[in-house]
């Protein structure tokens, strides 16, 4: 088991009672705070300059606050809330690339994130080495590449333009790049922030159905979208952010619908 910690209290009972559930992840008591300068600066060089004369004053803003969550093996989970309410954060906690300044987060397992298509891709490289890239990246071997390469173009459709540098690619090439490198493999747990929405509708389609695939294959599956038919179909349980804090957990449909009222404009009475 991986732990990421800054502060250690001790787990909650009911945490202590999740973690026997065969749980991969556990965020007890998490919270994430940056530190935001009062006012917007033009230069890094300016910044010293004022920090250093003491013109610049610092705050607190937490991304995240307070968030006791647990997820079971083999469980899809949904993430939803407004744009700003910490969902983009607690992937990266989950993905073990930042950590918490508050709290621990424990994750068990082989993690495939998709947080950022193509963010592994350097520009001046061909498809066909970013592909050999990112799979190092992920921990493969040359071999082991060289076996999935196909599968992986093949899923991508991009056999026309594997040679050429990633520079010359469109977003939406990048991203079914990035899609197909990081789901040609067997994750324990795979985290996916908006990448059933890129693509034309086929794509779409062929990644919708590959999620299936490793549902049904067990693998623990959490999924960040607007689109609420995406998470209805995929998700048996849904978290609400709010402001960097849990607004509400349960069965996809009940948190959904309520999210989706709390979203329609109210109008005020004619006079």
């Amino acid at each position: 088991m991986n732990l990421h910690t800054e502060s250690e209290p001790q787990l909650t009972a009911n945490m202590q009672v999740a973690e026997s559930q065969e749980n991969v992840i556990l965020l007890d008591n998490v919270g994430v705070r940056y530190r935001i300068a009062s006012e917007q600066v033009g230069t890094f060089k300016e910044y010293l300059i004022r920090r250093f004369q003491g013109q610049i004053k610092l705050g607190d803003f937490w991304a995240l606050r307070h968030i006791n969550l647990s997820i079971s093996k083999g469980e899809v989970l949904g993430l939803i809330g407004p744009n700003g309410a910490g969902k983009s954060t607690m992937l990266k906690l989950i993905a073990r690339v930042m950590r918490p300044t508050s709290g621990r987060v424990l994750v068990k397992g082989m993690v495939a994130p998709l947080i950022e298509f193509g963010a592994g891709f350097h520009p001046d490289l061909t498809g066909r080495e970013n592909i050999f890239l990112n799979g190092a990246l992920l921990g493969f071997t040359n071999d082991e590449m060289q076996e999935k390469f196909d599968r992986i173009v093949e899923f991508a459709e991009l056999w026309e333009f594997i040679d050429v540098p990633v520079r010359n690619y469109s977003s939406g090439m990048a991203a079914r790049l990035g899609f197909a490198v990081a789901t040609d493999i067997d994750p324990d747990i795979l985290i996916l922030d908006e990448i059933l929405s890129v693509g034309d509708e086929s794509f779409q389609r062929k990644s919708l159905a590959r999620m299936k695939g490793f549902r049904h294959l067990g693998a623990t599956i959490i999924l960040v979208s607007h689109n609420a038919e995406t998470i209805l179909e995929m998700c048996q349980r849904v978290v609400w952010l709010e402001h960097g804090q849990i607004k509400m957990i349960g069965a996809s449909k009940e948190v959904v619908e309520a999210y989706q009222a709390s979203q329609e404009p109210t109008h005020e009475p004619t006079q």
